[in-house]
């Protein structure tokens, strides 16, 4: 008698990478089950439409369909997380967060209950059963935001995506005639889509206005509230632009320079700005670390490490050096825009590139 197909739960979020990933479990022998899980249900959000796609999907490959209701521990600890962090000066992450406690938490932890073999998301990531890689699409490789997945998780958890590129996703998608072959790839905060963020931080923290001033300390205008601002940012503030050329007379007069948030004084509630080569940094500090498959000294011992700062950012060659109780991370060239409360994640030098673990920036 043969081996019964693994029994996967598969999480479908209504788009086309899920739907493939339905696709191919179920071509490749497993018994697969599907849910849709509802975090976020606010007027303009995606939702509906994302929910009424999944149980279409799920009903033309004759798959089982659950809807998951996550709402409350979504807005409890990822959306409190996201206002906590603005609000203290810092630029969340909330897709990170949302892997953490979302998709490898509870819903990882709702499929080991009642039975399933192993869960299967649409993420372009790939994985051994041991450790993360980089997939072969790597202009959509989403690992920056699964730094945080448990080792031991992975054993039980399939990316079906990990060998195919965008295009042959769609391409699949358009061979099986599903509905989403084409539709628009989501953007924005996960679960919520593309939300107006200030408008969303003005309705949950509102306003709390101060000075902009330049690196020397002296005032050039008046922001309506740090958290709306994160750094290396160029638009989305005013200044007094002849105040500031008369106050620096290193700029043609005629023609200032572009100016970017190159700090926020939290204490004195001031954002500071500059031109673009003072965003440019060639060393940082970040806590918080959490490693896949490997030690804090493997990873001190780690040949040409490379980091990443942001999701999709390139890789850049560095130095992690142990401090008392955080590490010192020094760039081989130098990166705009890093914000504390963002995360850095490291990588091999080696192909494919595996995914080391990450830490907090701060």
């Amino acid at each position: 008698m043969s081996k019964p197909p693994t029994k996967i739960l598969l999480g479908l979020s209504g788009g086309v990478d899920s739907a493939v990933a339905a696709i191919l479990l179920k071509k490749q022998g497993y018994q697969v089950e599907t849910a849709y899980i509802e975090c976020w249900s606010e007027p303009g959000c995606r939702a509906e439409g994302d929910r009424r796609d999944a149980l279409q999907i799920a009903l033309q490959l004759n798959l089982p369909f659950q809807v998951l209701d996550f709402k409350k521990p979504y807005r409890e600890k990822v959306m409190q997380y996201f206002l906590d962090e603005y609000q203290a000066g810092r630029t969340p992450n909330p897709d990170v967060m949302c892997n953490k406690i979302i998709k490898f938490g509870l819903f990882y932890d709702w499929a080991m209950k009642r039975g399933y073999d192993a869960i299967a998301t649409g993420h372009y990531a790939d994985t051994d059963g041991q450790c993360l890689y980089i997939p072969k699409d790597t202009a959509k490789d989403q690992t920056y935001f699964l730094y945080e997945i448990k080792e031991a998780q992975l054993a039980r958890v399939l990316f079906p995506l990990a060998e195919l590129t965008k295009l042959e996703v769609r391409k699949i998608a358009e061979q099986a005639k599903l509905p989403v072959a084409n539709k628009k790839d989501s953007v924005g905060i996960c679960f919520v889509g593309d939300i107006n963020i200030p408008k969303f931080l003005k309705k949950n923290l509102g306003e709390n206005p101060g000075e902009i001033v330049d690196k020397q300390g002296r005032v050039v205008g008046q922001h309506r509230g740090l958290w709306f601002h994160t750094i290396g940012q160029r638009h989305g503030f005013v200044i007094d632009k002849k105040k500031y050329a008369k106050l620096h007379a290193e700029f043609d007069k005629s023609e200032l320079p572009a100016l970017y948030v190159i700090a926020k004084n939290q204490t004195a509630n001031q954002l500071v700005i500059g031109p673009k080569q003072a965003t440019e940094v060639r060393e940082f500090l970040v806590d918080k670390l959490q490693l896949i498959n490997l030690t804090e000294q493997e990873l001190l011992k780690q040949t040409k490490p490379k980091v990443r700062i942001r999701n999709i950012g390139k890789l850049v060659d560095c130095s992690i050096i142990k401090q008392l109780d955080s590490f010192q991370i020094k760039l081989n060239q130098p990166l705009e825009g890093i914000a504390a409360g963002q995360s850095a994640v490291f990588y091999t030098s080696d192909q494919p590139n595996k995914c080391l673990g990450g830490a907090i920036i701060f």
